[in-house]
C-alpha cells in the first residue's frame, strides 16, 4: 500500500495516476514536470508557504521541502546521532536552524548520513504539532478515518511511520505532553517517544540503525515522506478540549494532594523536611527521581510512614512514567529501596 502526496486541488483518473508516478519513493525522469501536472507544487500554496521560497531539486531536496513546508515551523532544532561515534566525536550534533538554512545545508547532512549519523528534527521550543511514533499502515488508516488525519507521514523503516499532526493552537510543554501520550494511547504508538519535543526522522536520508541494514546490499533503508498536506486535523478542537481537560484535573488533584500533606505538617517535628524543600535543592538539579529518593529514605528514616511517602511522592505529574499501573510500581520501587538503604544504615 502506497501513501502518495495529494494535491490541494487536482482529481480525476489522470491526476490519480500522475500522482503515483509522483511519489517521491518511486524515481522516474519526468518527476519534476509531472510533480506540476498533478498540482503537487500547489502545497506551497497553503498557509505555510513563507518557510520556502520555491520548489526545486533532487528527490531528497523535494522531500525535505514538502517536509518542512507541512511542519510549518519557524526554526527548527536539527539533531545528528551516531551511538557509536568516533574517539573525539559526540553522540549528538545539534543545530538550530530554519527551513531554508537546513534546505542549504544539504551537502553536509548527507556527508553526516553517509558516515553513519541518523537525521532528526523537530520544532524549537513550544509549538503546534503532536509526534505519534511507530504507526502501522492500519493505525494510520485508524487515524484518518476517526477525523485525526496527518499533517505529515513519513515512513521510517518499511512499513513502519511516523504521523505529525498539526493542532489548531500553539500548546504548552504540559498540554503538549499530554496530547502526544494520548494520541499514542488511542491508536497504538510508541509511549516513550510521546512527549511535546520529541525528534522525528527528516525524509530523504537513510536510516542508519544497524537492525535495518540488508546484509545482501549492504545499504540502508531511506526514510520516506509519504503524505504532506500539512493541515490541521479535523476533530483538533475537540480533542484538544478533552486533553486540556484532564490536564486540569490532574493539576486540581495534585493541588489537593499537597494541602492534604500540608495539614499533615503539624504533627510532625519542626525541623523536619518536606518533599518541596528538596525539589527546592539546586544539588538535585530538578531531577524528580533523584529528589524522590533522596527525601524518601530522609522522610522514612525521620519516622514518616511509607503511606505518608507514597502520597508526597505523588504530590508531583507522575504521567511520563506511563499508565497508572506504571507509576505506582515506581512508587513502590522508590519507597522499597529507600526502605532497603534506611537498614542499611541502621
Amino acid at each position: 500500500m502506497k501513501f502518495p502526496f495529494r494535491s490541494l486541488g487536482a482529481a480525476g483518473p489522470a491526476v490519480t495516476f500522475l500522482r503515483e508516478i509522483c511519489n517521491l519513493a518511486v524515481p522516474h525522469p519526468l518527476r519534476h514536470f509531472l510533480y506540476k501536472v498533478a498540482g503537487l507544487h500547489r502545497l506551497v500554496n497553503a498557509p505555510t508557504q513563507h518557510h520556502l521560497s520555491k520548489l526545486s531539486g533532487d528527490r531528497t531536496t523535494l522531500a525535505i521541502q514538502f517536509q518542512l513546508t507541512a511542519m510549518a515551523a519557524d526554526l527548527f532544532e536539527i539533531g545528528l546521532f551516531n551511538p557509536d561515534p568516533g574517539p573525539k566525536e559526540s553522540v549528538m550534533i545539534p543545530r538550530v536552524w530554519g527551513a531554508e538554512t537546513i534546505l542549504k545545508s544539504m551537502p553536509w547532512l548527507r556527508l553526516q548520513n553517509r558516515d553513519g549519523r541518523n537525521i532528526y528534527l523537530r520544532p524549537k521550543g513550544e509549538h503546534h504539532l503532536s509526534l505519534v511514533d511507530d504507526l502501522t499502515k492500519d493505525a494510520l488508516s485508524l487515524m484518518k478515518a476517526a477525523g485525526f488525519n496527518p499533517a505529515l507521514v513519513v515512513e521510517t523503516s518499511p512499513n513502519n511511520f511516523q504521523a505529525w499532526l498539526k493542532h489548531s493552537e500553539r500548546l504548552s510543554k504540559e498540554v503538549g505532553t499530554a496530547a502526544a501520550r494520548a494520541l499514542a494511547e488511542r491508536f497504538g504508538g510508541d509511549r516513550g517517544a510521546a512527549d511535546w519535543r520529541h525528534f522525528g526522522r527528516l525524509a530523504g536520508f537513510t536510516n542508519r540503525k544497524a537492525k535495518y541494514l540488508d546484509a545482501g546490499t549492504g545499504l540502508y533503508p531511506f526514510v520516506r515522506l509519504i503524505e504532506a498536506e500539512g493541515r490541521v486535523y479535523p476533530q483538533a478542537d475537540r480533542f484538544l478540549d478533552g486533553v486540556k481537560n484532564d490536564v486540569a484535573r490532574r493539576k486540581a488533584d495534585r493541588e489537593r494532594l499537597r494541602e492534604q500533606i500540608a495539614k499533615m505538617a503539624p504533627a510532625q517535628p519542626k525541623d523536619v523536611k518536606s518533599i518541596e524543600t528538596f525539589r527546592a535543592d539546586s544539588r538535585y538539579a530538578a531531577d524528580g527521581t533523584r529528589i524522590d529518593l533522596a527525601y524518601a529514605v530522609y522522610a522514612l528514616a525521620h519516622g514518616a510512614t511509607p503511606t505518608e511517602v507514597a502520597a508526597a511522592l505523588r504530590s508531583r505529574d507522575l504521567t511520563h512514567k506511563g499508565s497508572e499501573r506504571r507509576q505506582n510500581d515506581y512508587v513502590e520501587r522508590t519507597i522499597k529501596k529507600a526502605l532497603s538503604t534506611v537498614e542499611r544504615g541502621r
